[in-house]
């Protein structure tokens, strides 16, 4: 029989200057039956053009309006599952290098059992190429995301057998055909950050297993398109992780979260970005915090048990 068919989705925004890399790692993978598809969202840099003189072996998806991180995504996802009929799709960045192995590992775990919706792998800095960025997400139980596992560890091979994880990053992300019919994607609420958190959250809810291998590994450079102190992120960070777990938290459990991530994340932060001179960081936490609380009062997630 041969190998499930795998749709390697790339997600660029003006992204042009990182594609080479990343298209070309993957095409060199030791796996006999994937497709790589680029969804130029909404770019202005001539991605389109790029692809079609280097890469016409390469499935290009036009959006001429950006539709956000999840939005692009999920036009992806719909042309992956919906028209190629593909057995898994590889959620991932246009800012990565892909080891030659890491298709097939993805597939291995993810083929072991179906109740594996997600399988990840190792992802290490480009710029230290021996040291994580995050091999999984940890639980916290109170945020309930703990963060990254092994941010900054050198890989001396502590992380190095398959296991289950709470949560895990969607750099680099195997998804199952099964759980994408049951869930239905990413939610496009989330324009950007928690996206994966959502969708993660909402196919635990369903049964399903978020894996990683240790034998699947990609080099990222981080944050190359928002970048990593950009008032944007800082706008989604207030905001999004709030409506998760408003989603998914009973009022008991939420109001902890909320004293915390008002304390830690709103005050603190902006207070902290106000001491560097960074006002317009500051002015979209609150901006997003508000946002967040908005949109819990007008969908009906919010009563005063939230609060006290």
């Amino acid at each position: 029989m041969a190998n499930p068919r795998v749709t390697v989705l790339i997600l660029s925004y003006n992204g042009k200057h990182l594609l080479d890399e990343a298209i070309t790692s993957y095409n060199v993978n030791d796996y006999d039956n994937f497709e790589i598809a680029v969804i130029d969202n909404g770019s202005s840099d001539g991605t389109m053009e790029h692809l079609k003189t280097f890469y016409p072996d390469v499935t290009a998806l036009r959006l001429e309006k950006n539709r956000g991180y999840s939005g692009g995504f999920n036009y992806g996802l719909e042309y992956a599952f919906g028209i190629k009929k593909s057995d898994y799709v590889l959620v991932t960045n246009n800012d990565v290098k892909a080891d030659s192995s890491s298709i097939k590992e993805l597939v291995k775990v993810a083929e072991s059992d179906t109740r594996n919706g997600f399988v990840t792998g190792k992802v290490l800095f480009y710029e230290r190429k021996n040291v994580f960025q995050t091999v999984g997400l940890s639980y916290d139980p109170v945020r309930i995301n703990g963060g990254h596992i092994g941010w900054g560890e050198e890989d001396t091979g502590q992380y190095d057998e398959v296991t289950e994880r709470h949560f895990a990053d969607d750099v680099f992300m195997l998804v199952s055909r099964k759980l994408y019919e049951e869930t239905g994607g990413y939610d496009e609420e989330f324009v950007l950050q928690a996206e994966q958190f959502d969708w993660q959250f909402r196919a635990k809810n369903n049964g399903y297993r978020i894996m990683y291998t240790p034998y699947a590994k990609i080099w990222h450079k981080d944050s190359m398109t928002i970048g990593r102190n950009s008032p944007s992120k800082s706008y989604y960070d207030a905001r999004n992780p709030m409506i998760v777990l408003m989603k998914n938290l009973k009022p008991c459990a939420f109001r902890k979260y909320f004293w915390l991530h008002l304390r830690k994340d709103i005050i603190r932060s902006s207070l902290v970005n106000l001491k560097n001179s960074r006002v317009d960081i500051s002015i979209k936490i609150w901006e997003g915090f508000v946002s967040g609380l908005l949109w819990g009062i007008n969908n009906k997630k919010l009563t005063i048990k939230h609060f006290i």
